[in-house]
């Protein structure tokens, strides 16, 4: 048995898990998730916990209860406080600015980058040079995050671009006659 999945999951106040044949529903203040669920995990819910158990002896069985543990566990996470993720834009000219459910950046182009966010993420602005996403969805949070960050990822030799708050980008030495 996967050691992750031993451990269950606590669900705080306000959060509900509704389990069906094929899937499972988390519902708290921030919003619903679902996941779908495969023949090879069972989940057993008693007193605001929530447990994980391999159908059989399977080694898929073992990694997905694992697996299915901590999709969950972000699901309940979500639900209750949100994710968010920080991007930070270094270089000159380079600015960030919401407007309502897109963001416009200046990424020294010749023309602005518009990004639409998705259901469910929203875009916050606090200064022209940090861009804050958040949402219920740890997934989806990322995925937007990683596709703003691919508009000009930080270049090596001056560390220009779109980075993350905690990315620690290592410069290089230029080249020497």
């Amino acid at each position: 048995m996967s050691r992750i999945a031993k451990y269950p999951v606590e669900l705080p106040k306000g959060v509900e898990a509704t389990i069906a044949a094929d899937q499972i529903t988390v519902k708290g203040p921030l919003g619903t998730l679902a996941q779908a669920l495969t023949g090879q995990v069972t989940i057993g819910q008693d007193d605001g916990k929530l447990t994980f158990v391999a159908a059989n002896d399977s080694r898929e069985a073992k990694a997905m209860s694992g697996t299915l543990r901590a999709l969950v566990n972000n699901m309940v996470t979500g639900v209750s406080k949100g994710f968010e993720r920080k991007l930070t834009l270094v270089g000159v000219g380079y600015r960030a600015q919401a407007q309502g459910d897109s963001v416009k950046l200046q990424l020294g182009f010749s023309h602005d980058v518009v990004h639409q966010m998705p259901a469910g993420v929203k875009v916050e602005c606090p200064t022209q040079t940090e861009v804050v996403l958040k949402g219920a969805d740890k997934q989806r949070v990322g995925q937007v995050a990683a596709e703003i960050r691919a508009y000009r990822p930080p270049e090596p030799y001056k560390g220009k671009g779109v980075r993350y708050a905690d990315e620690r980008v290592v410069i290089k030495e230029t080249k020497k006659k």
